[in-house]
């Protein structure tokens, strides 16, 4: 029986606004079955600042799509994986540019960035900004990437004995940038040449600087204790720790939690198709047929939209020296094709005649609308014999009779 092979990766990411009034950090993680590399990234807006939420959505959209299209080189060009990243980190950086200079009310918008791209077991990455990147191995947990604000420098000042733990942790410029993406010139990035290799049983959380509202021991002790488990409950169980702490300043919280499932060989490589190559034996594919009188989409090209075309009920459309007019048969509105007046008009005809007449039909050719009953229509040269018909003895005159029958 043939059975599902196992994903390299179990990746899972979650997100909360905590005590905040709106949500500044974005996330994506994209980790397919069936791939042996994946791409996390995450965005943290800066609070207080106009636009954070556009700014961390910016970010995030740029990098990911960036890395994205370059994902199929991942394997063949591992070695150029930094230098996808980093182009993909100033894109952002330009687009971020160009937004502020077209709404300059957004000036002071920015955003942290950390990014990852996971080949086979070798993870890298690049950051900018103060949100962590965690790694949990053998029960002790470090921060892999650095930190792009004041903290390391207060902490320095805890070591050297200058300033005690506990005022550390509440200094009014722990949480100052020195490194952030904001449209100028980026100060600090932090993206290694060489990959970091994971071990089984490694569990990586990138995650904004909301997470870290738990202490580094509370976050070692969770991810140790439901080691064993699923990513997606130990991310539940993150969010519950938070929940607990009932902060009401807490800030905007987003992570994601990225473990190995097995280390075995790649059994085939994704490869990028190369440019202009045209497969003449390659299996049937979808094609694109163009139907000559089939619905047609708008032309781009197309500056002005062509005037509606008018038709009367039955479909006709009026040509040179006709018009379009309106009449009223049995209760309902009718449009017909009807010729401009150049002659007087015949008014005689019987009551009868007229409940004949389709709407947009002609004298010399006309059909009954649905719902009218059989009309023998007694020929002129009969009329002028002065001669009576009836339904019963006309058997001989058929050929001088048009009858017309309702649908």
């Amino acid at each position: 029986m043939w059975r599902s092979p196992e994903p390299r990766y179990d990746a899972a990411s979650a997100i909360a606004q905590g005590g905040r009034s709106y949500q500044e950090d974005a996330i994506v993680t994209d980790f397919p079955f069936g791939m042996d590399s994946g791409v996390a990234v995450l965005a943290d807006g800066m609070g207080g600042h106009a636009a954070g939420d556009v700014a961390s959505k910016i970010v995030v959209t740029e990098v990911y799509s960036e890395l994205k299209f370059q994902s199929a080189n991942f394997a063949e060009f591992e070695s150029e994986i930094p230098s996808y990243m980093k182009a993909a980190a100033e894109g952002a950086n330009q687009v971020m540019r160009e937004h502020v200079e077209d709404h300059p009310e957004t000036h002071g918008m920015g955003a942290t960035l950390v990014s990852l791209v996971l080949v086979e077991h070798r993870m890298y990455w690049m950051s900018i900004g103060d949100s962590p990147l965690y790694l949990l191995r053998d029960g002790k947990l470090q921060q892999l990437n650095e930190d792009h604000s004041l903290a390391p420098q207060i902490d320095f000042m805890v070591e050297q004995g200058l300033i005690s733990r506990e005022d550390a942790q509440n200094h009014p410029d722990r949480n100052c940038l020195t490194s952030v993406i904001l449209g100028g010139r980026v100060a600090r990035q932090d993206c290694p040449s060489r990959p970091f290799e994971l071990k089984m049983g490694d569990i990586v959380v990138v995650s904004s600087d909301g997470l870290q509202y738990l202490d580094n021991a509370k976050i070692q002790k969770l991810l140790y204790k439901y080691r064993r488990k699923k990513a997606a409950e130990i991310a539940g169980y993150l969010l519950e720790a938070l929940d607990d702490l009932g902060d009401p300043e807490q800030d905007n919280i987003s992570f994601s939690v990225i473990k190995l499932n097995h280390m075995k060989p790649v059994e085939r490589k994704i490869v990028a198709k190369p440019t202009g190559l045209v497969e003449a034996d390659r299996m049937l594919t979808t094609r694109v047929a163009v139907l000559p009188d089939g619905p047609k989409g708008p032309d781009p090209k197309e500056e002005t939209p062509a005037e509606p075309v008018v038709a009367a009920s039955d479909g006709q459309v009026p040509g040179p020296g006709e018009h379009l007019e309106t009449y009223s048969y049995r209760g309902q509105s009718y449009t017909r094709v009807v010729p401009d007046k150049t002659a007087e008009t015949t008014e005689d005809t019987s009551e009868a005649e007229a409940d004949a007449i389709d709407p947009g039909l002609t004298a010399t050719e006309t059909t009954i609308p649905p719902g009218a009953v059989s009309l023998d229509t007694v020929e002129d040269d009969a009329k002028a014999d002065g001669a009576a018909a009836s339904d019963e003895d006309d058997d001989d005159d058929e050929g001088d009779r048009k009858i017309a029958v309702g649908a």
